[in-house]
């Protein structure tokens, strides 16, 4: 394979800048502070209360809130919830999860105050892991395209992305260390990059999603937000019992598979020059990166997402549809009619094509550890009409692979621009090491 490009141009170069993250809240800090006796998990409720105060009003990222609650717990349990994995970490849970003591509204007038009688099973986990529920953010309606109240924290004119704009948002606006995002699309990875924080969507199945709103259950997929690569990546392994830290050593070089995908001509100039910025400074820190050319079924198999996800939701919120129709945002009405039109059998093609694919992309992964791609067109859009394009994040999604947003490149505006590290099925330690890798390459202040 050809080695990768040469770096941009002075021109193009200077569309794309490193600096040090700022802002958010490290999960791992707190939680090594924690075991050092410096903070109490009631500390770290306060200080996101206190971040609570300063910035909700103006960023809308909850769309409920009981820190009394959160702050209640944290001080009648400090010695169990100080021993746990999440170390009574406060967490904030999209509103399309279930949860028994707070509302569950999936972003709709049509489920205003419905109060679930059980917690979905994510939530569940959350709570057995130590982790303190301070709030439901805000998602899009039914987790579509129909934009909530939230603003993108670093310029409230500009969306924080979809669906996934509040947990995106909180975290961003340092209100949480960790929060619990989905992604059928892009609306992990996109907002991820939008608001210039880590954004984890693990391999398929690997989060359950029991209790949670469906769209599209060959496509939904639970995910995570933090400040930075170890941070999202401690989160998961204490909410998973799983081997997925990647801070105890440092991460080895990956071989990294530069990935322009055939969509790569709608990536902004300084979107370009983010992703090529993270693949030469990945490769001066060691990394071994080649050009790599994707087979024509990826194009296929960017299509079958969209003929498998309308299909299926066309089925999922079919109750919605049928008995509120008047109630849905004009996005969702408008899709879920065209949807009508997909027959069951576009959909088992698209489903074939889609298996092809995978085959396709496990034989590619054995000559490279993880690809490097857009989690983006751009920065955040202005405006809070839109909450961005998925397109660089939907092939991904339906191969079901490991994706992380990887934060540290903003462009000359101050607006974030995440690069996107695509792993391989099942092995998302391993994404998540060479995540960081790239994230130290890019910002080496941003890492601990």
């Amino acid at each position: 394979m050809a080695p990768a490009h040469d770096p941009p141009s002075p021109a193009s170069q200077e569309h794309a800048v490193a600096k040090p993250l700022v802002g958010p809240l490290s999960a791992l800090d707190l939680a090594r502070k924690i075991d050092a006796g410096g903070i109490t998990p009631a500390g770290v409720v306060e200080l996101c209360a206190e971040a609570i105060a300063a910035r909700e009003p103006e960023v809308r990222a909850f769309a409920a809130l009981d820190v009394a609650r959160a702050r209640a717990r944290a001080e009648a349990a400090v010695a169990m919830l100080s021993a746990a994995p999440l170390r009574g970490l406060p967490v904030g849970v999209k509103d399309i999860f279930d949860t028994a003591d707070l509302p569950t509204a999936y972003g709709s007038p049509v489920y205003a105050g419905h109060r679930p009688a059980a917690d979905a099973a994510l939530v569940s986990m959350l709570r057995r892991a130590g982790g303190l529920l301070l709030g439901k953010t805000v998602t899009t309606q039914f987790a579509f395209m129909d934009a909530g109240d939230t603003r993108n924290p670093h310029d409230p004119a500009h969306t924080p992305g979809g669906s996934s704009s509040g947990s995106a948002a909180a975290v961003a606006a340092g209100m949480l260390p960790v929060a619990i995002g989905t992604q059928t699309g892009g609306s992990v990875v996109r907002p991820g990059a939008y608001c210039g924080v880590a954004a984890y969507k693990p391999s398929y199945r690997m989060l359950p999603m029991v209790g949670c709103k469906c769209f599209s259950w060959s496509l939904d997929t639970a995910g995570l937000f933090a400040a930075g690569i170890i941070d999202v990546a401690f989160a998961a392994a204490a909410l998973t019992g799983r081997d997925l830290r990647v801070d105890r050593v440092a991460p080895a070089a990956p071989r990294i598979g530069l990935a322009r995908t055939h969509i790569w001509p709608e990536a902004s100039p300084a979107m370009q020059a983010a992703v090529e910025l993270a693949a030469r400074r990945a490769q001066t820190a060691g990394a071994t990166v080649v050009e790599i050319k994707l087979p024509p079924v990826f194009e296929d198999a960017f299509r079958a997402h969209a003929a498998i996800q309308d299909h299926e939701v066309h089925r999922a919120l079919a109750y919605e549809y049928d008995t509120h129709r008047e109630r849905l945002g004009p996005h969702l009405k408008a899709h879920l009619a065209a949807a009508v039109d997909i027959t069951p059998e576009a959909y088992d093609d698209a489903r074939r094509v889609a298996k092809r694919a995978r085959h396709a992309l496990a034989d590619l992964m054995g000559e490279v550890d993880v690809l490097l791609t857009p989690s983006a067109p751009g920065a955040a859009p202005r405006g809070l009409e839109s909450t961005g394009q998925s397109i660089f994040n939907r092939m991904w999604t339906l191969m079901g692979t490991p994706c992380i947003n990887v934060p540290g490149v903003y462009d000359e505006s101050g607006l974030p621009l995440g690069v996107q590290v695509v792993g391989r099925f099942g092995r998302d330690r391993a994404a998540l090491e060479a995540a960081l890798f790239v994230e130290r390459a890019v910002a080496p202040a941003s890492g601990a």
